[in-house]
Formats: C-alpha cells, sequence, structure tokens
C-alpha cells in the first residue's frame, strides 16, 4: 500500500481523497494555488505544496508544478479527482514515465475514451448500444446531408473534441442542417482547436443514465447500478438520484452486465462511469468518464462502498473488496449540486461567507470545503458543496433532503439552494417524471 499520495485537485473532492486516505493510514499531500493558500484541503491534509499562481492553467493544470511537488514530498501516487487532469492521458503518461502511480485507468483507456468518436466506436466494438449517427467524423456538409437524411431528423452535431454543452447544435430539418453544420464547426474551432464533427440522431425525451463501472486492471469487473442525472442545464447536472426512477431491476441487470463485460473485456481499473440517454425501453451509449463522477455518493449511499478507498487499493495493485453477487441496492440516494450562483441569471457569485452550517442528522451527508470566513475565489467553479440524502425509499429520500436544505446556512454569498426548494415542490420532481429538457424548459417558464 501507498505510504503517501498527492491529491492533484481543491474544493470538496481533494477533502473526499483526504478523507478516505486518512482513515487508510497514508499520508496525503494537497496542492495549491496563491488563490487556495487557506482552502480547507490545505488545512486538512498532512502536507501542502504551492504549486502557482492563481489562474487554473498556470497551477493545478501545470503537470510539470504537480510532479515537482510529487518529487519535492515522496508522493508514490497521485488521486486527480474530476475536473482539471482527471481525463488528461499525456498526464497519466507522464507521471508513469516517473515512476509515480496514477491513481485511475491507463493513459490508454483515458485516450480512447477521450475522443468521442474513437469511444463510440470502441463502445460499439464491446456490445455496448449506441445512438444511431455517423460512422466518425463528418468532414463536409455535402456529408453531413446524407448521414441525416438516412438517420432522419431531429439530428445533433457534436464536436469530436467537445465537452460542457460547446460545439453542439439542433437541427430538426434540411434547412436548419447547414447553419448547425457551420456553428458547431466553428464553435468547436475556438473552443477546442478541433472543428471535426460528428452526427447522431437527436432524441427527443431522453433520460441521461449512467451506469458505474469498477475494474481491477485483471480482467475482472463489476457494475454498481446506475444514477439518473436527467435535471440539467445546459448540459450541467444539478440533481442526481439512484437507483433511477425510470429502470427496472431486470433492465439494471441487463445493461449493468454488458458495461461491466466491456470494461473487464478491456482490463479498465479503478472507477469508469458509462453515460447513456434512454428512451422508451432503450439505452444509446453517450460517453465513458474515465474517472471518479462528481455523483459518486449517491452510488456510495446505496451499495455501502467507498469507492474512493477502492480506486486506491486497485491502484496499489489489491483486489476489489467486494463481487458482484455482493452488491445489493439499498433504499435511494440523492444529490444536490449547491454552487455559488445567483439565482435566476446563474451568474457566479464569489466572495466572503459570512456563516457556513452544514445540516447534520441521519442519512444526511454534505461534502463541501466551506468555512465560516473562507472567501470563495472568482477563479475555478462555482461548485461550492454536494448535499446527498439516504432513505429507505424515494419519498424518504425526498423528505430528507427537503429537510436538510432547511437546515443549511450558507450566508455572504448567493447560492443556489433557494433553486432546489422550488423544485422540490414541483409535482414532477415528486413523481420522478422528468427528461433531459425538463429543467431548462422549466427554468424559461418561472423566470423567462
Amino acid at each position: 500500500m501507498f505510504e503517501k499520495i498527492l491529491i492533484a485537485n481543491r474544493g470538496e473532492i481533494a477533502l473526499r481523497v483526504i478523507r478516505a486516505a486518512r482513515e487508510m493510514g497514508i499520508k496525503s499531500v494537497a496542492v495549491h494555488s496563491t488563490a487556495d493558500a487557506d482552502a480547507m484541503h490545505v488545512r486538512m491534509a498532512d502536507e501542502s505544496v504551492c504549486i502557482g499562481p492563481a489562474p487554473s492553467s498556470e497551477s493545478y493544470l501545470s503537470k510539470a508544478a504537480i510532479i515537482s511537488a510529487c518529487e519535492i514530498t515522496g508522493a508514490q501516487a497521485v488521486h486527480p479527482g474530476y475536473g482539471f487532469l482527471s481525463e488528461n492521458a499525456s498526464f497519466a503518461q507522464a507521471l508513469e514515465d516517473h515512476g509515480i502511480t496514477f491513481i485511475g485507468p491507463s493513459a490508454e483507456h483515458i485516450r480512447i475514451m477521450g475522443d468521442k468518436i474513437t469511444a463510440k466506436v470502441t463502445a460499439k466494438d464491446l456490445g455496448i448500444p449506441v445512438v444511431p449517427g455517423s460512422d466518425g467524423g463528418v468532414p463536409d456538409f455535402e456529408t453531413a446531408v446524407g448521414v441525416a437524411e438516412a438517420i432522419g431528423f431531429p439530428v445533433i452535431i457534436k464536436a469530436t473534441a467537445g465537452g460542457g454543452g460547446r460545439g453542439m447544435k439542433v437541427a430538426t430539418n434540411a434547412e436548419e442542417l447547414e447553419i448547425a453544420f457551420r456553428t458547431a464547426r466553428s464553435e468547436a474551432k475556438n473552443a477546442f482547436g478541433n472543428d471535426e464533427v460528428y452526427i447522431e440522431k437527436y432524441l427527443q425525451k431522453p433520460r441521461h443514465i449512467e451506469i458505474q463501472v469498477f475494474g481491477d486492471g485483471k480482467g475482472n469487473a463489476v457494475h454498481l447500478g446506475e444514477r439518473d442525472c436527467s435535471l440539467q442545464r445546459r448540459h450541467q447536472k444539478v440533481f442526481e438520484e439512484a437507483p433511477g426512477p425510470a429502470i427496472t431491476p431486470k433492465m439494471r441487470a441487463e445493461i449493468g452486465k454488458v458495461c461491466a463485460d466491456a470494461v473487464a473485456k478491456i482490463n479498465y481499473i479503478g472507477a469508469g462511469t458509462i453515460e447513456f440517454l434512454y428512451e422508451d425501453g432503450k439505452f444509446y451509449f453517450i460517453e465513458m468518464n474515465t474517472r471518479l463522477q462528481v455523483e459518486h455518493p449517491v452510488t456510495e449511499y446505496i451499495f455501502g462502498v467507498d469507492l474512493v478507498r477502492e480506486q486506491i487499493r486497485v491502484a496499489a495493485g489489491l483486489g476489489m473488496s467486494f463481487t458482484q453477487d455482493e452488491l445489493e441496492i439499498n433504499g435511494h440516494a440523492i444529490e444536490v449540486r449547491i454552487n455559488a450562483e445567483k439565482i435566476p441569471g446563474f451568474s457566479p457569485s464569489p466572495g466572503r461567507v459570512r456563516m457556513f452550517h452544514a445540516p447534520g442528522g441521519f442519512g444526511v451527508r454534505m461534502d463541501s470545503a466551506l468555512y465560516s470566513g473562507y472567501s470563495i475565489p472568482p477563479y475555478y467553479d462555482s461548485l461550492i458543496g454536494k448535499l446527498i440524502v439516504h432513505g429507505r425509499d424515494r419519498p424518504e429520500a425526498l423528505a430528507r433532503l427537503k429537510r436538510a436544505l432547511g437546515e443549511l446556512i450558507i450566508d455572504g454569498v448567493e447560492s443556489s439552494v433557494p433553486l432546489f426548494h422550488m423544485l422540490l415542490a414541483e409535482p414532477d420532481i415528486q413523481n420522478g417524471d422528468y427528461n433531459i429538457h425538463w429543467l431548462e424548459k422549466w427554468l424559461a417558464k418561472q423566470f423567462g
């Protein structure tokens, strides 16, 4: 087992890894920018190293600075968290070249799944169902017309190197296709330096369902059910639950086995998430995230396992501490992402937190790096906390969430907490009757 690991991240996920390491008797090293000198992850770690100025490009994204921090502190492994360098194949490779363990999948698996076209082809080859669409990139408009007519409108054009909703355009007919195609290419070029796009069938009312998988890198893998992450704004998730309200045990077992078998086949190591659009009883592969997800706690709650601990174990060469037969769903869990944002415009709201009080009680978990007196810097993601609740069933989990939100105090900055109070009053949310378009339509109705 490792004696010391470095966490190449910040905020609540850095705390999450530090906590797991401490329980395992492993020393932790925090890295931070100058803006994060007073951050909670710096205070909680056993050691800390400043790796650069406030902009993430010069600190949390600096591979050289992080590798230097490993060498200075003697850290044997790096946990990347999510975001920043967590899905950067060259970073994973650079660590390996320096004799440092990357707590995550191989550089090759990150690379394959990081390119959306290669990922789709790989998924198809592994027996995972995919959305009908182009076989790879679409080089010109004439080809785009042929693909769209073959699969039928509406279609969505997506950037190969995309993420965060950029480089994505919908066309409902041939007239709209040309504008959508050229706009998506232009956006992709500007955002990612790569204008290659591909085309897929655009599903009308799908849910976003993702399957949690875990492999030991030695040909063994399991699935840990699904999460429903359909409540999204601009392709960003805000509310996640497990198990999914629309998924039956039979569907779960079938799609879960397909996913577990697929990652076992390629000797995948660590945590991964295979994301699907789900409509009319069918699953369509979107992408695979080769890292821990923001919403991993809901899975941990219903299965009673620590995924971060498991990541560290398999990275150290140990086997998984559970088998598929031992994984049984217990109850229902919900997570809401709390951002320092002003509702309804969702503009970032950095600043000093005058008062912070986390909710508690049975079945409540608050993952946050906030504390009273902390100043939220303006340089990073606006996520300031995740409130996760667990109940014996979905109604109990919803009631617990409502209660916990009422206990939460974040004073001094605006937050998205009022949004969740409003959502919990909606019958569709109470009934689990929503899809990936529901939230945007609801926001437009509420706030115009």
